[in-house]
């Protein structure tokens, strides 16, 4: 009996019976898409990360051996596995992370494609001749909204008396990656005669561009019976971009304001360059006695005690 036929028949059965499904190539790369849909991007965190879950899907007879590669978009890093190994019939899933994005750095809501790569090196152990079957396998990060805000008051250059005022110069910076404004100022202290203009109401009025500034200055007046104390100014504002979506991002800062007794005032009356004491001067008007006038007063004065009995 002649075994060569027969094998041979029996592979060629085998060979039709297997499914369509099984041929070799029969092998795909795939994304695991935000709400199963390829144009909906995945969104990268403020902390500039994003994990991204993939799969290889072997419908192969045999095992499968890929190598991966990775395009990450924004200065991203990518980690995820090198190289893998797929059982005949098997769906195994990898994850991908990226990091490292500066996402301050770029508009909120930019979108930029990544791309995972996938090469056939191994088929049932041996190896593939290059460069290989390859595909890819492609989706979009989405930079987030980032509301922030800073807030600095300047420092006095010295103390200040009472009865007086001093100016603090306020900037807020927009340190977030979308246009931005202040909602609300805040501003307390911690001494009762102590009292502050509202100066600082024009820093709400002002859009604020990513990395520009507004500036604002803040009258801060001591009453004239304010004792000697260091006084503390607090100045608290909100963005008001994260208010309107539900969020709430407020920046504060403070200085220190020292307070003096008033200036005594000089008595007007003193005069410090004059020490002698004062010499009163009284004068008359009347005319002064002549000569004749004085020889018959003399001798007036003589002859009354002779006519005396």
């Amino acid at each position: 009996m002649r075994w060569g036929p027969i094998a041979g028949v029996a592979i060629l059965l085998l060979t039709c019976a297997a499914p369509v499904h099984g041929q070799l190539g029969s092998w795909e790369l795939g994304i695991e898409y935000p709400q199963d849909n390829e144009d909906v991007p995945f969104n990268v965190g403020t902390d500039g990360g994003v994990a991204i879950q993939f799969f290889v899907n072997n419908e192969e007879l045999v095992d499968i051996g890929v190598e991966f590669d990775y395009e990450i978009p924004f200065g991203g890093e990518a980690d995820g596995p090198e190289s893998e190994t797929i059982g005949a019939g098997d769906n195994k899933s990898f994850t991908l992370t990226v990091s490292g994005i500066d996402v301050w750095s770029f508009a909120a809501d930019s979108k930029e494609e990544f791309t995972i790569s996938a090469t056939l090196v191994t088929r049932a152990g041996l190896p593939i001749a290059l460069p290989g079957e390859g595909q890819e396998a492609v989706g979009d990060l989405k930079i987030p909204t980032i509301y922030s805000i800073e807030v600095g008051i300047s420092d006095p250059v010295g103390p200040m008396n009472a009865g007086s005022d001093v100016i603090l110069s306020v900037t807020v910076t927009n340190s977030g990656n979308v246009q931005d404004k202040v909602g609300e100022v805040e501003v307390s202290d911690n001494c009762p005669l102590l009292t502050t203009d509202n100066g600082l109401d024009s820093l709400m009025t002002s859009n604020i561009a990513p990395g520009q500034s507004v500036e604002a200055n803040l009258i801060a007046t001591a009453s004239e019976s304010h004792p000697r104390r260091n006084c503390k100014i607090e100045v608290s504002v909100s963005s008001n971009g994260a208010m309107n979506s539900g969020g709430s991002e407020i920046a504060e800062d403070d200085t220190t304001v020292t307070i003096e007794p008033p200036l005594a005032e000089p008595d007007e009356d003193d005069d410090p360059g004059d020490d002698s004491d004062p010499v009163e001067v009284v004068s008359s008007s009347l005319p002064a006695p002549g000569l004749v006038t004085l020889i018959c007063a003399s001798a007036l004065a003589y002859l009354a005690p002779l006519r005396r009995p």
